[in-house]
């Protein structure tokens, strides 16, 4: 008699399925993004991120508290200012939103691990993440204040900073003046692999930065582009950056196993809002489970390669992998 072939005798009960299951999403995988505002007494929720807040200051410590207690121990701050001017001044004031937000974070929390987004576009009044001049988006002017964002952060004790303009060069520009200013230990993950993409629109409304004209097309990069993704990944690496990045995640599972592929560095992955937004809907209209298809989002994004996952849905993961350890 011919031998059947049985794999279905290691899926028939959860312990036999946990046992042999190759890819597991943990808790120290995850990365939480939290906004922070001016003001005082504020906790309001974000419109167009169900379940996200924003923050002012005073009112972070019971969101870190929990987030902590749920074992989390990373976290991307993203700030948004109360006034925007051209030069995105605003972006490396010592007294800017993500400068004071980090300043508390790290008084209430020192190993609460912290990291913050180096970028323009929330800051100026164009919403464009480099400076403009006549239309044009300038590179290397860009550059210098880039810099002078990550050192602002730096000084206020963010332990990882994450430019995520996509200004050619801007990884080289903010190792050089970290290291001249005595933050060498500080590390950079750098948005590497950002597309123009059109999963970023909630995330645009909760912090305010729309381009107020034109597009992000000549800096971000085109979405059917891949061997594109190897040379922004070797150049940033050439010129410093510790950790790499590819956003969105799930429109581009195949880039990340790409990168995971072919370098030896720690790969991160941002399940943008837009992704975070669709299985809110999904589960609102009834055509989706939010849990599972939590579950199933983030372990393809762990499957294909990212060793850190940037995501709205880090608490409701922790509680989930907390409920279901033996």
């Amino acid at each position: 008699m011919k031998l059947i072939q049985r794999p279905r005798r290691l899926k028939k009960n959860p312990a036999l399925r946990r046992l042999v299951r190759e890819t597991n999403v943990n808790i120290s995988d995850l990365v939480y993004p939290v906004f922070v505002v001016h003001g005082k007494n504020i906790k309001e929720e974000i419109t167009s991120l169900p379940g996200q807040y924003h923050f002012s200051v005073d009112m972070l410590q019971n969101e870190l508290a929990e987030i902590i207690d749920l074992g989390i121990s990373s976290i991307i701050v993203f700030g948004i200012p109360d006034k925007k001017d051209p030069g995105a001044s605003q972006a490396y004031d010592p007294n800017g939103i993500v400068q004071q937000a980090v300043r508390e974070i790290k008084k209430l929390y020192p190993n609460l691990l912290v990291i913050t987004d180096v970028c323009l576009c929330q800051y100026t009044d164009h919403g464009h993440c480099g400076l403009v001049q006549d239309g044009t988006i300038l590179n290397d002017e860009t550059l210098e204040i880039l810099a002078k964002v990550a050192l602002s952060h730096a000084e206020a004790g963010a332990d990882i900073v994450a430019p995520s303009d996509m200004m050619d060069g801007r990884v080289g520009k903010i190792r050089d003046v970290l290291d001249a200013n005595g933050f060498i230990d500080t590390a950079i993950l750098s948005y590497s692999v950002k597309f123009a993409s059109a999963f970023y629109g909630p995330f645009r409304s909760a912090a305010g930065s729309s381009p107020q004209f034109g597009d992000r097309k000549t800096y971000q990069m085109e979405t059917g582009n891949r061997k594109e993704a190897f040379r922004e990944v070797t150049l940033d690496l050439q010129e410093g950056a510790d950790m790499v990045m590819v956003k969105p995640a799930l429109a581009y599972l195949d880039i990340i196993r790409d990168i995971k592929n072919q370098f030896n560095v720690p790969l991160a992955a941002y399940q943008v809002s837009g992704e975070y937004a669709l299985i809110k809907n999904a589960e609102k209209t009834g055509i989706g489970n939010e849990e599972l298809l939590m579950l199933e989002t983030l372990t393809s994004i762990k499957r294909a390669g990212a060793d850190i996952i940037i995501t709205y849905f880090a608490k409701d993961m922790a509680r989930w992998i907390r409920r279901n350890q033996l």
